[in-house]
């Protein structure tokens, strides 16, 4: 990809994000972009990074292995930090903690508890967000609504474990105005939340054909890669 298109879509989405927050008055800089990097090569997301960005998600760990070790893509001065978007096997999760700064995608007691076995192996407090289903998907993961308070409950007992919010993926609709009520079923889902005494600043909802919509809802990350790198191959 020419870097000179690679800038204008990036300035084009910035852009957007600043207008959409706006509209709903809140701070542009309160939203991040995650720039989405599945089947995207290192050397494109090291035109990615030479045009500002800082964030990446990946959505498999054995993908994103080999990028976050690459030489290509490692700063002298600047980090970089990867977030695991997709969902998370068990048996992943070593490899999980080892990668990434943020995990998006913990659905379950027993993710957590072999996340945090792993944290405390490495030495480390993992960032991690809670992925809600709120749509009868089969093909979507996430803990159901009813069992988001005792999941909440035992992640947030866990040692190793450092939880910052909640995550979702709404069905797609070709009108993105068809997501709102989920984004915004989710971030009531954070305020009960809250009002039981969590701490949950972060929402990671609205991908490149809504993200608008997400954060009128109240994103404050939003995780997009079509929009950044064109269609996947």
């Amino acid at each position: 990809m020419k870097s000179t298109l690679l800038l204008e879509r990036i300035s084009k989405i910035y852009k957007r994000i600043s207008h959409a927050a706006m509209r709903a008055g809140r701070d542009p800089e309160d939203v991040r972009l995650i720039a989405v990097t599945k089947t995207v090569s290192a050397g494109q997301i090291r035109e990615a990074i030479d045009a500002g960005l800082r964030i990446f998600g990946e959505n498999r760990v054995q993908e994103a292995q080999k990028k976050v070790t690459s030489d290509e893509l490692r700063l002298e001065n600047e980090e970089i930090s990867w977030h695991l978007i997709g969902h998370l096997q068990k048996n992943k999760a070593k490899f999980a903690v080892q990668l990434f700064d943020l995990i998006h995608s913990v659905d379950s007691e027993d993710l957590a508890c072999e996340i945090d076995r792993h944290a405390q192996k490495t030495g480390k407090r993992q960032d991690v967000l809670v992925e809600v289903k709120l749509s009868h998907e089969g093909t979507k993961h996430g803990v159901s609504r009813g069992g988001l308070p005792g999941l909440l409950r035992v992640v947030e007992d866990l040692k190793h474990l450092n939880l910052r919010g909640l995550m979702t993926v709404p069905p797609f609709f070709d009108d993105p105005k068809e997501a709102r009520p989920y984004f915004r079923e989710l971030r009531e889902l954070r305020d009960r939340a809250a009002a039981e005494g969590f701490d949950l600043p972060e929402l990671s909802m609205g991908m490149s054909g809504d993200f608008e919509i997400a954060i009128e809802e109240g994103a404050t990350m939003v995780r997009i890669g079509t929009a950044i790198f064109g269609e996947r191959e």
